[in-house]
């Protein structure tokens, strides 16, 4: 019995005096540190900011973070994976990003239960030195916990979260909110709206990749417009319900190729409507690679014009929790396929398209049911819905949209769906007969007033839907979805001064 003990009392007593390799406690304008763990590790204080520097690979680096500063730190460097506790934590840097993560591998930031943490940047100028954002990481990023993390950035030029990687959220209370305005140069001159080019241009200008492109979709488009093939549209240099006057986030299959570089900190200006570019964007949280997003209370807010909530290059990939952006750019944007697995999405936009997809090959659309005058191959959808509740609301009105994938379909095989919007002409982005697994319809049409209830009822009266909207939006092309739906049933959809009532005649249905 006493030689058990002994051989097990080192484990009992590993696993009660387990400490972080690395404790930083910040007060006011000094930093404090216990360093557990020395070899291979670099550690610098220069009054509350902190380097560490960590040749490990094989062992996963801990940190644990407490206190308040109002002007400190962390610079973290590691060549394996790392974990960062957040304690009751409240940091504010001056100049550069409060959490710097120069990651070769994976680090986890962590709010510690039951505590509620706070990082803010007040100021981006210096984008060369410092990292504009207040989580910035080189690598993938997980954001996880059962605490509060709020996220401010108030300074120009300031994003929430940057991650040059994957960006994984699960369980965690985060608040993410930027205030400030875009740092960068004006280059629409350099591309007009696809309402119109500007007075100056010459599509001999054009990089010598993108002409051929250009003819090429300038000609099938007088073909068919010609044809009448696409009447709500003006001619090619005339007005167009459907194109964006703004442009988008440059698109990886679809629409014309991005001008200019894009390098980490560029926006590039994306399809044929020109866009700023610029130095840093004041987007909430942006990703090169994929945004996950698993579980826990998600709230997003943006308030300079242009800037986006929720950019995932790659994709963005709502799996669960409670998740609300309101952004005056997209609200959820991506330059792949944009999915909704089983969260409580709500996504509003002041200014342009709530959810953005903009996958697709990059032709013209197949209209209702995959019908397609250029007798292309239907596109793959873009935005797919199997589960979960999704709001999606664009308040600007023509054209932008509540759930947008140019000229790619939409996907519905479950969940609540109720976008509102406007999109091209009376046509948003929708799903055809073959992608609409749960019946869908499109109400063309719907008067919506800010703060009046949105109802819906089947056949026997059973309401099976409630919303309200921080918005009014005389004219609105709404797509609904719900569980309850099935094809041949007759619904009514009521607002104020509103109300339609329709059978779902096939799987994607049109109601005006």
């Amino acid at each position: 019995m006493r030689r058990f003990f002994l051989w097990v009392l080192p484990f009992l007593m590993g696993g009660i005096c387990q400490a972080e390799d690395i404790t930083i406690h910040f007060d006011g304008s000094t930093a404090k540190v216990q360093q557990q763990v020395k070899d291979s590790v670099n550690v610098t204080i220069d009054g509350a900011k902190v380097s560490i520097e960590s040749i490990y690979e094989g062992h996963k680096l801990s940190l644990l973070l407490t206190g308040e500063s109002e002007d400190g730190q962390l610079i973290l460097k590691t060549a394996g994976k790392a974990k960062v506790t957040l304690e009751d934590l409240h940091l504010t840097s001056q100049e550069g990003a409060p959490l710097w993560l120069k990651n070769k591998k994976k680090v986890e930031v962590v709010a510690a239960d039951d505590t509620e943490n706070t990082l803010t940047i007040t100021a981006c100028a210096d984008t060369a030195n410092h990292k504009s954002a207040a989580i910035w990481s080189k690598d993938k990023l997980q954001l996880s916990g059962k605490g509060v993390l709020n996220i401010f950035a108030t300074g120009d030029g300031c994003r929430g979260i940057k991650a040059k990687d994957n960006i994984t959220i699960e369980n965690l209370v985060l608040n993410v909110t930027t205030t400030g305005n875009h740092l960068g140069e004006d280059t629409t001159k350099m591309m007009g709206g696809f309402g119109g080019p500007p007075p100056n241009f010459n599509p001999d200008d054009l990089p010598e990749e993108v002409k051929a492109h250009f003819e090429e979709m300038k000609k099938k488009f007088e073909e068919m417009q010609k044809n009448g093939e696409f009447p709500m549209m003006g001619g090619f240099g005339g007005p167009m319900g459907g194109m964006r006057p703004e442009g988008n986030d440059s698109t990886r299959h679809g629409g014309f190729p991005p001008f200019g570089n894009n390098d980490d900190d560029d926006h590039p200006m994306g399809g044929f409507g020109g866009k700023h570019k610029y130095i840093s964007p004041t987007k909430a949280i942006a990703s090169k690679g994929i945004i996950t997003i698993n579980s826990g209370f998600i709230t997003v807010s943006t308030c300079a014009p242009g800037a986006e909530g929720i950019e995932g290059k790659q994709g963005v990939v709502l799996n669960g929790g409670n998740i609300t952006v309101t952004a005056t750019d997209d609200a959820i944007n991506a330059n792949e396929r944009i999915y909704f697995n089983g969260a409580h999405v709500t996504a509003i936009s002041t200014t342009n398209d709530a959810v953005d997809a903009n996958y697709g090959d990059g032709g013209f659309p197949p209209f209702f049911g995959g019908q397609d005058a250029s007798k292309q191959k239907p596109a793959e959808p873009a935005i797919i819905i199997t589960d979960g509740e999704v709001y999606a609301w664009s308040q600007r009105g023509a054209p932008e949209e509540g759930l947008d994938c140019d000229f790619s379909p939409i996907e519905v095989s479950g969940g609540t769906v109720f976008s509102i919007g406007a999109g091209m002409g009376d046509m948003p982005s929708v799903p055809t007969n073959e992608t609409a697994l749960q019946a869908t319809a499109l109400l063309i049409g719907l008067n919506i007033q800010k703060d009046e209830p949105i109802l819906v009822f089947d056949s026997e009266g059973k309401q099976l839907e409630s919303i309200t909207t921080p918005f009014s939006l005389q004219r609105s092309s709404s797509l609904i979805s719900h569980p309850a739906f099935e094809t041949g049933k007759q619904y009514t959809v009521r607002t104020k001064d509103y109300e339609k009532t329709f059978t779902l005649i096939e799987n994607f249905t049109v109601v005006r």
